[in-house]
């Protein structure tokens, strides 16, 4: 009797928590989802959107994507203690995020892109370390990115892209080993990336860093990023210097999105010898020079190849030079300038 007494009051605490929640944005329902699920009557496990644990039958998931939902979050969720997933994504919340989450110190899964959310990224989100999934991109966040996000060791796919982020990229945050997906796209971030920001990402599979004002140039240390899939450091203001032929040496790449820098120098003659699972290659607006490499052709999987640079013809003159491979067809188009 004692433990289902104990077991009744958790659940009503969470209960609780998520009718706070729904007051919220009673007003803000169009569909009338939570309206016409979330009631009193019915268990709260049996609601749109939550889900409840086998054994100890408490509040484990919260899943309201792409409802239309617009509100505050409430602190209430903070007391969703057993909470391992919660995906608010793809709705209008707007304001700050309140501190009260940082208690969610089960938490795996943490949604919120595709929001309103405004002010800066709050310090205690590294306060929640079994966090894997952390997507807060597509909001209208400002500031600086935490440092305590150093403290999220098994972080698998953090994505804080199109915001309005500022300042340095914290190095120690790109030591994170468990990461497998980075995506600060679309942000002002700025300052050179460290030398060694490669060497403990074993597991990444995807970097981007387009759209930002980082500066320097493209470490040699990016050939350590052994699984790496896709490549985005495109549109960047300040990138100068040759394209590390150490690039073109990641078996796994799929994607090399590298346009609109201030790149020059040659591409590597056997750029295509060793990228068997190539399917995009951007290289427009840059400043390379000399001649298409001749493996080209090697690169099987290749759907788009848009190059667009500098070559030196016979005659000593520049041209640009258009590069395009759509379904295995090469296209090359020659405009002197």
């Amino acid at each position: 009797m004692v433990c289902f007494a104990i077991s009744l009051r958790n659940l009503t605490t969470d209960q609780f928590a998520l009718v706070q929640f729904k007051d919220r944005i009673a007003d803000a329902d169009p569909e009338n989802v939570l309206a016409n699920s979330w009631k009193a009557s019915t268990s709260v496990c049996s609601w749109v959107g939550v889900s409840c644990g086998v054994i100890h039958e408490r509040v484990v998931a919260l899943n309201l994507t792409n409802l239309n939902l617009t509100g505050t979050i409430p602190p209430h969720l903070g007391n969703l203690s057993f909470l391992l997933s919660l995906d608010l994504s793809s709705n209008h919340f707007f304001g700050h995020l309140p501190e009260e989450l940082g208690h969610l110190h089960r938490l795996r899964i943490f949604k919120l892109s595709f929001n309103d959310l405004n002010g800066e990224i709050p310090p205690w989100i590294g306060s929640l370390p079994r966090v894997k999934m952390l997507e807060m991109g597509s909001n209208k966040f400002t500031g600086t990115v935490p440092r305590t996000l150093v403290n999220m060791s098994n972080l698998e796919i953090l994505n804080l892209g199109f915001n309005q982020l500022f300042g340095h990229v914290p190095s120690s945050i790109l030591n994170i080993s468990s990461l497998e997906e980075i995506d600060f796209r679309d942000n002002s971030l700025s300052g050179s990336l460290a030398d060694d920001f490669c060497v403990q990402l074993p597991n990444l599979e995807v970097l981007r860093l387009a759209v930002n004002e980082l500066s320097g140039e493209i470490s040699e240390e990016i050939g350590n990023l052994i699984s790496l899939k896709e490549l985005a450091i495109n549109r960047v203001k300040n990138f100068r210097g040759q394209i590390p032929t150490c690039i073109f040496n990641i078996s796994s790449l799929q994607m090399i999105s590298l346009d609109r820098n201030k790149l020059s120098g040659n591409l590597p003659d056997d750029l295509c010898h060793h990228l068997p699972n190539l399917e995009a290659l951007h290289l427009t607006a840059n400043e390379l020079s000399g001649d298409i490499p001749s493996s080209i052709g090697k690169c099987n999987n290749l759907q788009i190849n848009f190059c667009h640079y500098h070559q030196i013809n016979s005659e000593g003159s520049f041209q640009e030079v258009f590069g395009i491979q759509l379904c295995s067809k090469k296209y090359v188009y020659w405009t002197t300038i």
